[in-house]
Protein backbone atom coordinates (compact mmCIF):
# COMPACT_ATOMS: atom_id res chain seq x y z
CA UNK A 1 0.00 0.00 0.00
CA UNK A 2 1.17 3.47 -0.77
CA UNK A 3 1.35 6.07 1.93
CA UNK A 4 -1.00 8.90 1.07
CA UNK A 5 -1.07 12.03 3.14
CA UNK A 6 -4.30 12.28 5.03
CA UNK A 7 -6.32 15.45 4.62
CA UNK A 8 -6.63 16.72 8.12
CA UNK A 9 -9.38 19.32 8.42
CA UNK A 10 -7.78 20.80 11.50
CA UNK A 11 -4.73 21.84 9.50
CA UNK A 12 -6.76 23.84 7.00
CA UNK A 13 -6.73 27.50 7.85
CA UNK A 14 -10.19 28.87 8.41
CA UNK A 15 -10.97 32.44 7.63
CA UNK A 16 -12.14 33.91 10.89
CA UNK A 17 -14.81 36.55 10.90
CA UNK A 18 -13.36 39.93 11.79
CA UNK A 19 -13.83 40.73 15.44
CA UNK A 20 -16.24 43.58 15.96
CA UNK A 21 -16.57 45.21 19.33
CA UNK A 22 -19.61 47.36 19.92
CA UNK A 23 -18.93 50.68 21.59
CA UNK A 24 -22.41 52.25 21.75
CA UNK A 25 -25.91 51.24 20.73
CA UNK A 26 -29.10 53.17 20.16
CA UNK A 27 -31.57 50.98 22.03
CA UNK A 28 -34.54 53.28 21.46
CA UNK A 29 -34.21 53.18 17.67
CA UNK A 30 -36.07 49.89 17.25
CA UNK A 31 -38.76 51.14 19.60
CA UNK A 32 -39.32 54.49 17.87
CA UNK A 33 -38.81 53.61 14.18
CA UNK A 34 -39.74 51.04 11.57
CA UNK A 35 -36.23 50.28 10.28
CA UNK A 36 -35.90 49.37 6.62
CA UNK A 37 -32.49 49.49 4.91
CA UNK A 38 -29.29 49.16 6.94
CA UNK A 39 -25.88 50.47 5.90
CA UNK A 40 -22.38 50.24 7.33
CA UNK A 41 -20.58 53.57 7.18
CA UNK A 42 -17.13 54.66 8.17
CA UNK A 43 -16.90 57.70 10.37
CA UNK A 44 -14.41 60.55 10.10
CA UNK A 45 -12.83 61.05 13.54
CA UNK A 46 -9.84 62.74 15.12
CA UNK A 47 -7.21 60.70 16.99
CA UNK A 48 -8.48 61.64 20.43
CA UNK A 49 -12.04 60.68 19.47
CA UNK A 50 -10.85 57.23 18.41
CA UNK A 51 -9.06 56.75 21.73
CA UNK A 52 -12.15 57.84 23.59
CA UNK A 53 -14.27 55.39 21.56
CA UNK A 54 -11.87 52.56 22.42
CA UNK A 55 -12.57 53.34 26.07
CA UNK A 56 -16.30 52.99 25.29
CA UNK A 57 -17.21 56.59 26.00
CA UNK A 58 -19.89 57.37 23.41
CA UNK A 59 -23.64 57.85 23.26
CA UNK A 60 -26.11 57.71 20.37
CA UNK A 61 -29.19 58.68 22.38
CA UNK A 62 -30.12 61.82 20.47
CA UNK A 63 -28.14 61.22 17.29
CA UNK A 64 -29.49 61.31 13.75
CA UNK A 65 -28.17 61.48 10.22
CA UNK A 66 -28.34 64.59 8.07
CA UNK A 67 -27.91 64.74 4.30
CA UNK A 68 -26.37 67.94 2.97
CA UNK A 69 -24.25 68.76 -0.05
CA UNK A 70 -24.02 65.19 -1.31
CA UNK A 71 -22.64 63.97 2.04
CA UNK A 72 -24.14 62.42 5.14
CA UNK A 73 -23.29 63.69 8.60
CA UNK A 74 -23.85 62.19 12.03
CA UNK A 75 -25.36 64.91 14.21
CA UNK A 76 -25.87 64.79 17.97
CA UNK A 77 -23.67 61.78 18.73
CA UNK A 78 -21.73 62.39 21.92
CA UNK A 79 -18.11 61.17 22.08
CA UNK A 80 -16.58 62.26 25.38
CA UNK A 81 -13.26 64.13 25.31
CA UNK A 82 -10.22 61.93 25.81
CA UNK A 83 -8.82 62.35 29.34
CA UNK A 84 -5.15 62.40 28.32
CA UNK A 85 -5.85 64.66 25.33
CA UNK A 86 -4.92 68.30 25.33
CA UNK A 87 -5.59 70.90 22.70
CA UNK A 88 -6.47 68.13 20.24
CA UNK A 89 -9.81 67.44 21.97
CA UNK A 90 -12.74 68.66 19.91
CA UNK A 91 -16.39 69.44 20.65
CA UNK A 92 -18.02 66.21 21.91
CA UNK A 93 -21.23 66.69 19.90
CA UNK A 94 -19.85 68.08 16.64
CA UNK A 95 -21.08 66.97 13.21
CA UNK A 96 -19.08 63.99 11.92
CA UNK A 97 -18.94 63.00 8.28
CA UNK A 98 -20.01 59.46 7.41
CA UNK A 99 -18.07 57.67 4.70
CA UNK A 100 -20.29 55.84 2.21
CA UNK A 101 -20.23 55.01 -1.49
CA UNK A 102 -21.83 57.60 -3.77
CA UNK A 103 -24.62 55.21 -4.80
CA UNK A 104 -25.50 54.58 -1.14
CA UNK A 105 -25.53 58.32 -0.41
CA UNK A 106 -27.83 58.96 -3.38
CA UNK A 107 -30.15 56.16 -2.32
CA UNK A 108 -30.34 57.47 1.25
CA UNK A 109 -30.77 61.09 0.08
CA UNK A 110 -33.69 60.18 -2.19
CA UNK A 111 -35.43 58.30 0.63
CA UNK A 112 -34.88 61.11 3.15
CA UNK A 113 -36.51 63.60 0.76
CA UNK A 114 -39.66 61.47 0.94
CA UNK A 115 -41.91 62.39 3.81
CA UNK A 116 -41.33 60.53 7.05
CA UNK A 117 -37.90 58.94 6.46
CA UNK A 118 -34.88 59.71 8.59
CA UNK A 119 -31.35 58.36 9.01
CA UNK A 120 -31.08 56.56 12.34
CA UNK A 121 -27.71 55.48 13.78
CA UNK A 122 -28.02 52.05 15.42
CA UNK A 123 -24.56 51.38 16.82
CA UNK A 124 -20.90 52.37 16.74
CA UNK A 125 -18.39 49.55 16.61
CA UNK A 126 -14.85 48.64 15.56
CA UNK A 127 -14.10 46.25 12.70
CA UNK A 128 -10.47 45.48 11.84
CA UNK A 129 -9.39 48.51 13.86
CA UNK A 130 -11.69 50.94 12.01
CA UNK A 131 -14.59 52.75 13.66
CA UNK A 132 -17.88 52.07 11.87
CA UNK A 133 -21.45 53.24 12.32
CA UNK A 134 -24.45 51.10 11.44
CA UNK A 135 -27.18 53.38 10.14
CA UNK A 136 -30.67 52.58 8.93
CA UNK A 137 -33.45 54.32 7.09
CA UNK A 138 -36.31 54.61 9.52
CA UNK A 139 -39.90 55.73 9.40
CA UNK A 140 -41.27 56.96 12.72
CA UNK A 141 -43.76 54.74 14.50
CA UNK A 142 -47.07 56.13 15.63
CA UNK A 143 -48.07 55.80 19.27
CA UNK A 144 -50.50 52.97 18.53
CA UNK A 145 -47.73 51.04 16.71
CA UNK A 146 -45.52 51.30 19.78
CA UNK A 147 -48.34 50.11 22.03
CA UNK A 148 -48.99 47.14 19.75
CA UNK A 149 -45.30 46.21 19.86
CA UNK A 150 -45.30 46.38 23.66
CA UNK A 151 -48.40 44.15 23.84
CA UNK A 152 -46.74 41.65 21.49
CA UNK A 153 -43.55 41.56 23.58
CA UNK A 154 -45.61 41.14 26.75
CA UNK A 155 -47.54 38.23 25.19
CA UNK A 156 -44.29 36.54 24.09
CA UNK A 157 -42.86 36.87 27.61
CA UNK A 158 -46.02 35.34 29.05
CA UNK A 159 -45.83 32.41 26.62
CA UNK A 160 -42.15 31.89 27.51
CA UNK A 161 -43.03 31.86 31.23
CA UNK A 162 -45.77 29.27 30.74
CA UNK A 163 -43.54 27.09 28.57
CA UNK A 164 -40.74 27.28 31.11
CA UNK A 165 -43.01 26.31 34.01
CA UNK A 166 -44.63 23.54 31.94
CA UNK A 167 -41.29 21.95 31.04
CA UNK A 168 -40.27 21.57 34.70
Amino acid sequence: MSACPVNDMSKNKKKDKPQSSTVATNRKARHLYHLEDKFEAGIELTGCEVKSLREGRASLQEAYGEVSGGEIFLVGAHISPYDQGSYANVDPIRKRRLLLHKMEINRIASKVQEKGYTVVPLRIYFTRGKAKVEIALGRGKKLYDRRADMKEREAMREIERHMKSRNR
